[in-house]
């Protein structure tokens, strides 16, 4: 059973119509009809699988947990009782830096939440912290609406950001996975990768943002790349287009030929430009391969190249 202790009366956050009026509250602490404060053994606390907080800055932790180790925790991790365990409902973050500072028990207070009110106080809870990275905050605005079949304009209203705003951060969830995980480890940003939401396949929205870390375009200067890329992309009158039946036939007869599959890329040009892209699967079969294009009979005889990778 926990212990309780002695509550401190908390002074309104003052959100106004901001993130707190989406619970109708101030804070999500101060949802709780019940206001004791208990201390439980760190050991009886499990995380909540379906945090919005998909990653933890270990720097960020780490500078939590001397702070904790040195003053304690001020602020009450929210939980709720399932089965003999307590889960986390808001506070994940309070809860590792505990853990890394060594103690042995937390301040809690218990909430008989469903599922349905811990998700959406979690989602809150990280919102009012402002510490998720694009992408988690693009997926609990994807999630109020969702979940609870909240529209743009109604999130837009109850956390006082513009609808644009929540808008264009739900489609960063339409660039692909390798764009995205560059927003959440923070090596773009929001400026500079929404433009890329124009340029239709993954390998564009790809090759787009390793030109733009490598040259730290601004997002002025994203939005000019992505424009000259875009106007590239129609083929030129006369250019042969992988998909004929023509050049798959030709695929055909040289994978026939060489016993390695072959794929042909045109270029785009009046000229008829491209490369010739012969796969293989082993150094025995490429050693066949350059046998093959040196003229050579491949036999037990041949001498053997040996290949470092």
């Amino acid at each position: 059973m926990p212990r309780e202790v002695k509550s401190k009366k908390s002074k309104s956050s003052g959100l106004g119509k901001g993130l707190g009026n989406l619970m109708k509250v101030d804070t999500v602490e101060s949802v709780l009809p019940e206001k004791e404060i208990h201390e439980l053994p760190i050991s009886e606390l499990v995380p909540n699988a379906d945090q919005p907080r998909k990653s933890f800055d270990e720097d960020s932790l780490a500078t939590l947990a001397e702070s904790i180790k040195n003053l304690g925790i001020f602020q009450p991790i929210v939980v709720r009782k399932q089965k003999n365990k307590y889960q986390i409902v808001a506070g994940e973050r309070r809860y590792r830096a505990a853990i890394i500072a060594g103690l042995e028990t937390v301040p809690v207070v218990v909430k008989k939440y469903n599922t349905e009110e811990m998700t959406e106080v979690a989602l809150v809870e990280n919102l009012q912290r402002e510490g998720l990275d694009p992408i988690e905050e693009a997926l609990a605005y994807q999630g109020l609406m969702d979940t609870y079949k909240q529209t743009q304009e109604m999130i837009s209203a109850r956390l006082g950001r513009s609808r644009s705003y929540i808008a264009n951060m739900v489609r960063l969830l339409k660039l692909c996975d390798s764009v995205q995980k560059d927003l959440i480890e923070g090596d773009l940003t929001v400026g500079q990768a929404r433009p890329l939401l124009a340029l239709r396949s993954a390998a564009q929205q790809m090759e787009a943002a390793e030109r733009i870390k490598e040259g730290e375009l601004s997002a002025r200067q994203v939005e000019a790349l992505v424009k000259s890329m875009q106007n590239k992309t129609p083929k030129a009158k006369g250019a042969k287009p992988q998909s004929t039946a023509e050049v798959r036939a030709l695929m055909d007869r040289l994978k026939l030929s060489l016993g390695s599959p072959v794929n042909i890329k045109f270029r785009a040009g009046k000229k008829v430009q491209g490369k010739i892209e012969i796969a293989f699967s082993s150094e025995a079969e490429l050693e066949r391969l350059i046998a093959y294009m040196d003229g050579q009979e491949h036999t037990d005889d041949t001498e053997t190249v040996e290949f470092r990778v």
